[in-house]
């Protein structure tokens, strides 16, 4: 899917969703506001979040945060639109600077800015993006040396009833949601270095913290390991 494609996608989807968003997220986007408290970041952090949407959590970080600031990249104009009303209702136009465009595609110029961000935020954002991959390692690359990713987003559901995962990934794809198993792998494998790893509601979400290099190694890692296993016999255990 082309990155015109994938916008008028989105604005399909939230056209006229925008308007109760956040409303009805709160009730299973779960641990949005944790991963704001965890945050922490030092004064005058640049901070972007990437799928910013409504720009709920950038409004929240500007609330907790005032020290902060905050950029926003989303795909889908039309809820930047509701975003830009939303921040200016909370008094928060002047802190926020928003831009539409690809997760893909980020950098500092987005924003006209010359150096890195201090932290960079996916917010149940890399379930709805084409290459997530390739969204991590821009964001990575976007960053100051020792810049910190945040994420949370859907897990595997694994201790949920197989009857009630599988509604629930039905009733997610009509979103165009789509939760990787392999993300998942990439942030247990990150966590080894971080510790900053944590599964939330019988594995429904997971929220993870850490440096952009202890991200791009993992890939790295969990690359190699499916490449294994695809060249290894059917039903052998590929050597470590």
């Amino acid at each position: 899917m082309s990155d015109s494609d994938h916008a008028a996608l989105m604005d399909g989807v939230y056209r006229y969703q925008r308007y109760i968003y956040d409303l009805t997220r709160k009730y299973y986007l779960f641990g949005r506001d944790r991963l704001i408290a965890q945050m922490k970041p030092a004064p005058a952090s640049l901070i972007v979040e990437i799928g910013c949407g409504t720009a709920r959590n950038l409004i929240r970080m500007a609330k907790r945060y005032p020290g902060v600031a905050l950029y926003g990249l989303d795909a889908s104009a039309a809820m930047l639109e509701t975003a830009r009303a939303r921040m200016a209702a909370a008094g928060f136009a002047d802190r926020i600077r928003l831009a539409h465009g690809y997760a893909e595609n980020l950098s500092p110029a987005t924003f006209g800015l010359e150096s890195g961000f201090d932290h960079a935020v996916f917010s149940y954002s890399l379930s709805m993006i084409p290459d997530w991959k390739q969204a991590l390692e821009a964001a990575s690359r976007s960053l100051k040396p020792g810049g910190r990713i945040h994420i949370v987003d859907f897990a595997d559901l694994a201790a949920w009833p197989g009857p009630l995962r599988a509604a629930l990934r039905r009733w997610l794809s009509l979103f165009h949601v789509e939760p990787h198993r392999e993300l998942l792998e990439v942030l247990a494998a990150a966590s080894e270095k971080t510790q900053q790893y944590q599964l939330l509601g019988g594995r429904y979400a997971v929220l993870w913290r850490g440096p952009a290099d202890a991200i791009l190694g993992a890939m790295a890692i969990v690359a190699r390991q499916s490449q294994r296993a695809d060249k290894s016999p059917s039903g052998a255990v590929a050597a470590p």
